[in-house]
């Protein structure tokens, strides 16, 4: 006993066999051809096909027939290339069939489609998934959705230990605070952000954050890898950085500033030469 497709290469194993395509149906091109051309007729009705109006000097908007495929034992669809100008690298689907061999073939539908060259509009993206970080400026809104995974409701103190034993010192509480999967996804950005360890400034510097005097870590699970960078002349001042991170304005950096040239001594000047005349008499 063998599966369905044993025989067959691997990656087509178990799939269902390529339909026939049905000869009289795809001899039937001069029925789609015109199917076609009388769907791109301008009528009174502006919305009932895309082609509005065709000039005189313009090709007919039904081109070369360039394909026929199978969907089914008893319907093809026909296609034609599309002369239209909007509507360059596309193709006009004319689907025919009929119910038996020696039946009358009818058209099913006829539509506008791209091919594989067409111009096409790119998948559309909800406005609050374009926002990027620093798109938001001055009196700009951008409210989180009631299902931001990011948020959990502010009672849920457990969900992050230091938090919730802040707000309780202070009497206050705030209606939502950052879920695990909040403060994951801020991690993950973080430490693979510009003030991380993989960073070009955090590899060439003499010491990480965590041992610099001026780390301000942060509270709560987060201040076992990030904290604040607090010093002015440090190019991630205020910003958040990795323990990992590193730059050259280390509270511990040192810099040699002895002289590089080996100096004597003593030294000698050789350039003059001092003498006394020595004296002839005798005394």
């Amino acid at each position: 006993m063998t599966s369905p497709g044993a025989d067959a290469r691997y990656d087509d194993a178990g799939q269902p066999a390529a339909e026939p395509l049905n000869p009289e149906l795809a001899a039937a091109e001069d029925v789609a051809r015109a199917a076609a051309e009388d769907e791109t007729r301008p009528g009174p009705d502006p919305l009932g096909s895309p082609v509005l109006s065709v000039d005189a000097a313009s090709p007919e908007p039904v081109g070369a027939h360039v394909g026929v495929e199978p969907e089914g034992p008893n319907a093809v669809t026909h296609y034609f290339e599309s002369n239209y100008p909007g509507y360059v690298g596309w193709r006009w689907a004319v689907t025919v069939a009929s119910v038996g061999p020696g039946e009358p073939v009818t058209v099913s539908e006829v539509v506008l489609l791209p091919g594989p060259t067409a111009l096409t509009a790119p998948d559309w993206v909800p406005w609050r998934d374009r926002v990027r970080p620093g798109d938001l400026g001055a009196g700009d809104l951008l409210p989180p959705s009631a299902e931001d995974r990011r948020l959990a409701p502010g009672h849920l103190a457990a969900d992050d230990p230091g938090l919730g034993d802040l707000a309780d010192e202070v009497g206050l509480g705030r209606k939502r605070v950052l879920s695990f999967e909040g403060r994951v996804d801020a991690a993950e950005r973080w430490y693979a952000g510009e003030f991380g360890p993989d960073s070009e400034t955090a590899r060439l510097a003499p010491a990480a954050c965590g041992t610099c005097g001026f780390f301000v870590k942060l509270a709560g699970s987060m201040g076992s890898a990030f904290g604040v960078c607090g010093n002015e002349q440090a190019p991630a001042d205020g910003r958040v950085v990795s323990v990992e991170f590193g730059c050259g304005a280390h509270s511990e950096v040192e810099v040699d500033v002895s002289s590089t040239v080996p100096v004597a001594e003593v030294v000698y000047d050789d350039t003059t030469l001092d003498f006394e005349p020595r004296s002839t008499g005798r005394g």
